[in-house]
């Protein structure tokens, strides 16, 4: 069984810091041809760095949220590669709301950014995935894969709009799976916990308090790397998991099987 996804083209979402930086440069790091996508353009440059003249690296930014940009960036991403094989549909918000002040707007900004984002792209993907394998035997025609959280089957007040958008995009995951099933489209997702992010660093970095409570709540005891994620997204999108569609891979060091109510929310 083979984990490679040497010489595959990914787009990969989210890919300015973080998490999805961390994957988008694992998959480079693999032999991929990635897009890092992001709309924080600065940091995109920053980040890359000279990397960007790499022969498998190229990245795109902008606003994810306007359909014009979503085409904007397939197209950027044939043009650099030709094909597209795998999206990794990283791009997130997080915002603490409260039941009782959330707002509209507020479950507005999270739809959009966590599910309607996501959709939008898989759905532009998928199309690209199905128009080039015409003429191809039969077989894998692409990967789909979308970052969730465990966020969506936990019971989070402060976490309301998130976790709502969150357990949406779980069940986007298993509709879209089936529905493009018969195209050799395989969508899957990856619902971590804790993860060392950019973030969450510097949450930690002035509470040694705060890490010791998600440890107690982690069966394994510890934060995960993100090159442990980057590794369970490669997963995924390679053909070794050829027989895995609308599955949510969870990826909490156990967290879930206890998931006590007083656990942080990281």
């Amino acid at each position: 069984m083979s984990f490679s996804i040497d010489g595959k083209t990914a787009i990969v979402t989210g890919a300015a810091n973080g998490i999805g930086l961390a994957i988008a440069r694992h998959f480079a790091d693999q032999g991929a041809n990635v897009m890092f996508a992001d709309m924080d353009d600065s940091r995109l440059v920053r980040e890359l760095g000279d990397q960007s003249e790499d022969g498998n690296i190229c990245y795109f930014s902008g606003d994810l949220r306007e359909k014009l940009t979503v085409a904007n960036l397939l197209s950027a991403t044939i043009d650099a590669f030709d094909s597209v094989d795998v999206l990794v549909n990283g791009s997130r918000q997080i915002l603490q709301t409260d039941p009782l002040d959330a707002d509209d707007n507020s479950m507005n900004v999270l739809l959009q950014q966590n599910l309607m984002t996501s959709f939008r792209l898989s759905q532009l993907v998928a199309r690209r995935m199905i128009k080039q394998s015409e003429g191809r035997e039969e077989g894998s025609v692409g990967s789909i894969i979308n970052l969730s959280c465990i966020a969506a089957r936990r019971a989070r007040p402060e976490l309301l709009a998130y976790s709502v958008s969150t357990a949406a995009l779980d069940q986007l995951t298993r509709s879209m799976a089936v529905g493009l099933a018969e195209s050799g489209i395989r969508v899957n997702a990856v619902a971590f916990g804790s993860v060392m992010s950019a973030s969450l660093k510097e949450t930690l970095r002035n509470s040694q308090e705060y890490r010791e409570t998600i440890e107690d709540n982690t069966p394994l005891g510890r934060i995960a790397a993100p090159h442990e994620l980057a590794e369970a997204v490669q997963y995924l999108a390679s053909d070794g998991s050829g027989f895995m569609t609308g599955q949510i891979l969870t990826l909490d060091g156990g967290r879930t099987l206890l998931d006590p109510v007083h656990a942080p929310a990281h």
